[in-house]
């Protein structure tokens, strides 16, 4: 199932790039490792010399400057590295790119808009099965009311809605995090695991029932900092959720089931975070059996503020030495009918996955068995011992 085309800059940069600080990794075959480089015009720019890490960048005081003043060597363009990142196309030999997160804590926050809160609700009353979710999904949206979308998370008003729901025995987990006091905050993966544009996503072989989760993702430092944003696909597993929350972690943490990428773009005067909380996001699904999927949504229908759900991450009772991105939740939970009415949506094996904002660029993705992306094997173990091999560690 090769990839019907090679991501090229212009399906992969966002619409500003000229004006967009953008850094992200690259394999390099010749000193056999990961590298941090910077997008400079058509040219990717190694600049592990300054940076061994992308956790290193991110914990300058200003990642954007430092990135941008940050010294080294063409490596190749833009577009022949893009055009080798595929498994089937790439040549072993020629550099390719990975995902921009190195030594990060890979982090997620869960139910964040409202109609993904409904779709986890409707998951857990189905019981992971697809046939009833019509069905329960009238019956939840007839429960909770027209206004869902518009209440404050532990208001005075979510609350009300929380005693009415307990006393008719509709109360769920889902809601309890989406309308209640406390965000949802969850280990999505392990450093260094994250798949980036171009590659394979995986989904459990056990999974029948499932779907991409397009999201904004938020590069935090270890001063709390928030230095940047990407996107992400947290790739949601609807049937094995379903049956348990407490399989949260078979359904989310799978062999290349983390998405990230395709550049870190660091905050400056012309990118910040308030241009994430008015982002519009798209997504498209194309299957080889000619279905085609297509979805757009804002930021600003969060429940939560970007920065409130941050500071739920990390802080003095969670710290992450060597920073940390975060899921901001999906915008979207595709319902289409795909193959027969009443049955909704689910990924086939082949469907290409791309997320968009016109500020991030497009993150394309394959979705394929997680037993048969490529396996991660590179840690962290790896890239120290590769990094004091090549003199980089001080």
């Amino acid at each position: 199932m090769p990839l019907p085309f090679c991501p090229t800059p212009a399906q992969t940069l966002p619409d500003d790039w000229k004006d967009a600080a953008l850094a992200g990794r690259v394999w390099r075959p010749d000193v056999d490792g990961p590298s941090v480089v910077k997008v400079d015009g058509a040219n990717v720019v190694d600049i592990t010399r300054a940076f061994p890490t992308m956790t290193d960048l991110c914990e300058t005081g200003d990642p954007a400057k430092a990135m941008r003043d940050a010294k080294g060597d063409v490596i190749g363009t833009l577009e022949a590295i893009l055009a080798n990142t595929p498994p089937e196309a790439r040549d072993t030999k020629k550099p390719w790119l990975l995902a921009p997160t190195d030594l990060h804590a890979l982090k997620a926050a869960g139910v964040t808009f409202a109609i993904s809160t409904l779709e986890r609700v409707i998951e857990e009353r189905a019981r992971g099965d697809l046939s009833r979710a019509t069905e329960v999904r009238a019956g939840i949206e007839k429960l909770v009311g027209p206004d869902f979308a518009k209440l404050k998370p532990g208001s005075p008003q979510a609350m009300k809605l929380k005693e009415a729901l307990i006393a008719q025995n509709s109360w769920s987990q889902y809601l309890e995090v989406a309308i209640g006091a406390d965000a949802e905050i969850f280990t999505k993966a392990q450093p260094m695991s994250s798949v980036g544009t171009g590659m394979d996503a995986g989904l459990l072989t056990i999974s029948t029932w499932n779907n991409p989760e397009p999201e904004v993702v938020l590069v935090v430092n270890a001063q709390e900092k928030i230095v940047g944003a990407t996107l992400g696909n947290d790739v949601n597993l609807r049937d094995v959720e379903g049956r348990s929350a407490l399989l949260l972690s078979k359904a989310k943490d799978n062999n290349a089931s983390c998405s990230i990428g395709p550049f870190f773009r660091f905050f400056d005067s012309k990118f910040t975070l308030d241009h994430v909380r008015k982002m519009t996001v798209t997504l498209k699904v194309e299957g080889e059996d000619k279905f085609v999927l297509d979805g757009m949504s804002n930021i600003s229908k969060i429940s939560r503020d970007p920065a409130d759900l941050v500071a739920a991450m990390i802080g003095k009772d969670h710290q992450y030495p060597d920073g940390a991105i975060l899921f901001l939740g999906t915008l979207f939970a595709p319902v289409e009918d795909r193959d027969a009415p009443g049955k909704g949506f689910t990924h086939k094996l082949g469907d290409i996955v791309t997320i968009a904002a016109p500020q991030l660029g497009r993150l394309i993705n394959r979705m394929q068995h997680s037993d048969k992306c490529e396996p991660w094997t590179y840690g962290a173990a790896q890239l120290m011992r590769n990094l004091a091999k090549r003199g980089m560690l001080n």
